[in-house]
């Protein structure tokens, strides 16, 4: 029984020092490190409560001075390490409350919040829920509808679709975000990510869409980019019917998601995204990238070693850099950043081992080098990729500033309305 516990103790103490310290590099292993230091890192309470039923059980069935061998000993010092590093973990997690606070405070100003529409404040400072924490993994609310599976593109052997989420209120005229799933413009699902956000904004008045592309190595870069504009289409034409007002309308996405969003946010109206509906427009009022790609030229050589290039190479843009760099640079929102980008609110972990988290520093700074608007950076300690895709402690406090920063930006785009109506009755 001794060695059981020592092994599951030596197990329970390696998770905790590999979310602690993930291997940035070694490929083959940055995988499934990366699994295992995700899952503790935003999950360290419920960590902490198997490590204490193991060891409680140990306790309870051990033969009388069990605990006096090495093997127990060595197991009750792991499990205590562990704790304490669970325990960082979390003091960390928490710490996403004031980064989020601070950078919307840099951007915006320190009185941002007083600028919010009292109907929209009423619902910033909602608390996470007692079954948030209880079942991370399930991520539902009662006041919120899913619509699912909406066509809205007719492609080359597929019909996308998109789900809708939305208030069971039936509100008219709800600001819109459009969410895009990552995966490595390979994999992934629109089921599936961004539904925290999502979840929270949709319960709070808003209309959510959550809409699907085509994925390589079928699909060719710039074919993901065309579908999520094509989504756009879809909001501004059908939004109205359920419940969204589409000429307010931000983007957001995760990972190959974000590099999507940043870059639909910042090829407004190009017609070369657009092939068909040209004429369609296709500006967003703001837009939210998590954990991003930016650059599909590492400039910077944040990238290193890894895999980047060749998969762009391969997969995405099926054309070598060396043979056609323009291509890979008007895929990377770095290379199409604009004085009128609308605000950004770019959110990065400081622990994400698959996307570097310089490569969302430099396009935070270049970016801010020549934008009008607001460009908000929040790096969240200790966060890795991907960490947002259930209800953790982080997930909460990132989207409740994810909330009050698009808050901010609807708010200011109906005073500037209002006033435009205004003028707009006086000169009639």
């Amino acid at each position: 029984m001794s060695w059981v516990f020592f092994a599951a103790a030596l197990a329970g103490a390696l998770f905790t020092l590999n979310a602690l310290r993930p291997p940035h590099r070694f490929w083959l292993v940055q995988g499934p490190a990366f699994f295992a230091s995700w899952l503790t890192g935003e999950l360290a309470p419920q960590h902490v409560l198997w490590q204490a039923a193991a060891t409680a059980a140990f306790l309870i069935t051990s033969k009388p001075g069990a605990v006096v061998g090495w093997q127990g000993r060595a197991a009750l010092g792991l499990v205590a390490l562990s704790w304490v590093g669970l325990a960082w973990l979390h003091v960390e997690s928490r710490r996403a409350r004031t980064t989020m606070e601070g950078a919307l405070r840099e951007a915006l100003g320190d009185d941002y919040r007083g600028t919010i529409g009292a109907d929209l404040a009423a619902s910033l400072d909602e608390p996470m829920r007692v079954r948030q924490r209880l079942a991370p993994l399930l991520v539902r609310d009662q006041r919120v509808e899913r619509i699912a599976n909406l066509p809205f593109y007719e492609t080359p052997g597929r019909t996308l679709k998109l789900d809708v989420y939305r208030s069971r209120a039936r509100r008219e005229r709800c600001p819109v975000l459009l969410q895009i799933h990552g995966g490595g413009w390979i994999v992934g699902d629109k089921n599936t990510q961004g539904l925290p956000l999502m979840t929270r904004l949709a319960a709070h008045g808003w209309v959510c869409v959550a809409a699907s592309y085509r994925l390589s190595p079928k699909a060719t870069f710039p074919d993901h980019l065309i579908d999520v504009k094509a989504a756009i289409r879809w909001i501004r034409e059908h939004g109205a019917e359920y419940g969204a007002d589409p000429d307010f309308l931000v983007i957001s996405g995760g990972s190959a998601g974000g590099h999507l969003a940043a870059l639909a946010a910042l090829t407004p109206n190009d017609p070369e995204y657009q092939p068909g509906f040209e004429d369609v427009d296709t500006r967003v009022q703001a837009c939210v990238p998590f954990y991003g790609i930016y650059d599909f030229t590492d400039r910077k050589s944040h990238w290193g070693k890894s895999l980047l290039i060749p998969i762009l190479e391969r997969y995405i843009l099926k054309r070598r850099i060396s043979e056609d760099r323009a291509a890979f640079e008007r895929a990377s929102p770095m290379s199409r950043v604009r004085k009128d980008a609308p605000p950004f609110l770019v959110i990065h972990g400081s622990r994400d081992t698959l996307v570097p988290v310089d490569d969302a520093r430099t396009f935070v700074e270049l970016l801010r080098a020549v934008s009008s608007e607001p460009v908000a950076y929040a790096e969240l300690p200790g966060a890795q990729h991907a960490f947002e895709v259930f209800s953790s402690e982080r997930t909460a406090h990132a989207v409740s500033g994810v909330e009050r920063f698009l808050d901010w930006v609807y708010s200011r785009w109906r005073r500037q309305r209002e006033k435009a109506a205004e003028a707009s009755a006086e000169a009639s």
